[in-house]
């Protein structure tokens, strides 16, 4: 999950470099939380206009972890 939004992340940015995303589990109901961390200057990029672009990823990313039978939560920070 978590390689699949980072690949996702580093073709959308002008600094792949920056780009990291740490996983954190929720303990009540097992869903995975994934924090994505970019550049100051790339966030525009990442979130799209009226967050267009963010809510695709999070409808991929829920996509694939219906797949892996797990629940799955994308934060932008």
């Amino acid at each position: 999950m978590k390689d699949l939004l980072l690949t996702i992340a580093k073709g959308l940015v002008d600094d792949p470099n920056a780009v990291t995303v740490e996983q954190e589990e929720s303990a009540e109901d097992g869903t995975i939380v994934l924090h994505l961390h970019v550049a100051e200057e790339d966030m525009g990029r990442v979130i799209g206009k009226q967050g267009r672009i963010a809510k695709a990823m999070r409808t991929v990313m829920r996509a694939a972890a219906t797949r892996q039978d797990v629940k799955v939560s994308v934060e932008i920070d």
